[in-house]
């Protein structure tokens, strides 16, 4: 067949500056994982499976590693920052397969980043009001904690963001250090607390439940251990984001490897410690209500310690944190898949000065701005949970297919520098489509795929504007042509 001429990126346009070394790189990874999940997910973990929720934890864990094997042999044989679209491309080569997984990717780090900019802007107003105002703090000024004031300052929030993404990435990482710091403090916090509770006997709880089995929807220990472990994986996610570093990162194909198993380690490490904290302080049937059950071990278990007034502001941090991270792996999907030809090469401007993907970040933030405006008018704990469900299994089917693709690409003559086992990515596929599978949910957790199938369609409809301006620009539009993808340095001219 003839050679197809595709016009690349212009040489001129600048390269990304890299200026990730392990230890950012392992705080960027450790401060996503960690993020938002662990303060919501832990209570419903235990309602699932009671004191065990420790398992879970460790099943996710094991599923995430085996994902993880499969990117780290990926990235470091195609170190582009379009992960798991240019893994889908290179295996595949279907221009349509690949914008539907870029978009989920995008789509998952957009809703996560928006619903989380709702919890900082709710969890801030009311920590504002309980410290500011005259009803219950020192009696300053009263602060607005409506739904108009919280929407207006998620949006402020999600605007702070993009000019911190503007800024660059070394920034960004910067201030992301400075997050996870704080994230890990306040987890400290509470597993200190746990376990010198434990120690005293001072909790309500029993350190002994760690190994008591409730099933509260009587679905039976498999089917409930399951739904809890799908539950956990919504937590474990985040070490995926990283790979969409790639091209900021100093020697990826030497350091990634060793960083990403360690920060998933580190992170199950610290899941399961904050669960022997809950247990030790909390009794099994304990409601947090809407507060938080993290919130609720402080409080409990150091009553003569006036922690629980500042822990809400801790966990603001821990929330923005996740927020940053994923409006930055989403601003660099956008600009390496703008690099890769799947989107216009409008949305792969670069700052000369800040080398940062200025159109990339604008585009995400704008499309963040008015998802936060819908979930704002929607919102409640149900939207918002189905919200994070979603966005747990659009993932879980992303992997699936990094997984295949990990597989196919086996065969690929790129240069590897780490290779997983072929039985890993195959197991690793089975269970993440497993987990994706209606007996891993409970009927109220079923809208989850309502909501994905709508997020779907609107991918394939942009899809469909792609395709329309690759033909006005006169770029081929056949699926074998539009869809090879390929780097700068392989472009025909």
């Amino acid at each position: 067949m003839t050679e197809t001429t595709i016009d690349p990126v212009s040489k001129s346009e600048p390269e990304l500056k890299r200026v990730m070394g392990p230890g950012l790189l392992l705080l960027f990874i450790v401060g996503d994982i960690l993020g938002a999940g662990v303060y919501a997910v832990t209570g419903q973990m235990i309602g699932h499976v009671g004191g065990m929720a420790w398992v879970p934890f460790i099943l996710a864990f094991a599923v995430a590693t085996m994902t993880a094997f499969s990117y780290l042999e990926l990235v470091t044989k195609f170190p582009k920052c379009a992960g798991a679209a240019l893994y889908t491309q290179k295996a595949f080569r279907i221009h349509f397969l690949t914008f539907l997984v870029a978009f989920a990717v995008v789509c998952s780090g957009i809703t996560s980043a928006s619903t989380s900019s709702n919890v900082v802007a709710g969890n801030l107003l009311e920590g504002l009001h309980e410290s500011f105002s005259s009803a219950d703090g020192l009696g300053w000024f009263d602060v607005p904690t409506g739904d108009g004031a919280q929407l207006a300052v998620a949006l402020g929030f999600m605007i702070v963001l993009a000019l911190i993404n503007l800024r660059g990435v070394g920034e960004s990482v910067r201030f992301n250090v400075v997050l996870t710091v704080v994230e890990i403090l306040a987890l400290a916090i509470v597993i200190v607390i746990g376990f010198v509770a434990a120690g005293r006997g001072t909790g309500d709880g029993d350190i002994g439940n760690l190994v008591v089995f409730e099933d509260a929807n009587d679905k039976g220990w498999f089917l409930a251990t399951t739904i809890a472990t799908t539950v956990a994986f919504f937590a474990m996610v985040g070490f995926e984001d990283s790979v969409n570093m790639v091209e900021e990162t100093k020697e990826p194909q030497k350091i990634f490897p060793k960083v990403m198993l360690s920060g998933l380690g580190l992170a199950c490490l610290i899941y399961v410690l904050v669960v022997v904290a809950v247990i030790a302080v909390l009794p099994l049937d304990y409601d947090s209500g809407d507060e938080g059950i993290l919130l609720h071990v402080v409080r409990i278990g150091a009553p003569s310690v006036p922690i629980d007034e500042i822990f809400p502001y801790l966990t603001v941090f821990a929330v923005a944190n996740t927020a940053l991270i994923n409006m930055l792996m989403a601003s660099r999907l956008i600009y390496g898949m703008s690099r890769q030809r799947v989107l216009p090469r409008a949305l792969g401007g670069v700052l000369p000065n800040r080398r940062s993907p200025w159109s990339a970040i604008l585009f995400t933030t704008v499309l963040a701005l008015g998802l936060i405006i819908v979930v704002n008018q929607l919102s409640d704990n149900d939207v918002v949970a189905a919200l994070a469900g979603t966005t747990g299994l659009l993932l879980l089917c992303v992997f699936a297919v990094v997984n295949v693709c990990c597989l196919v690409l086996k065969r690929s003559d790129a240069e590897t520098f780490f290779r997983a086992p072929v039985w890993i990515p195959a197991l690793g596929a089975i269970l993440c489509l497993f987990l994706a599978g209606p007996w891993a949910r409970t009927d109220s957790q079923m809208i989850q795929y309502k909501i994905a199938g709508v997020m779907l369609l609107i991918g394939v409809v942009l899809w469909g504007v792609t395709y329309l301006v690759n033909r006005m620009e006169n770029r081929p539009v056949d699926v074998d042509d539009a869809g090879n993808l390929v780097d700068d340095s392989e472009a025909k001219t």
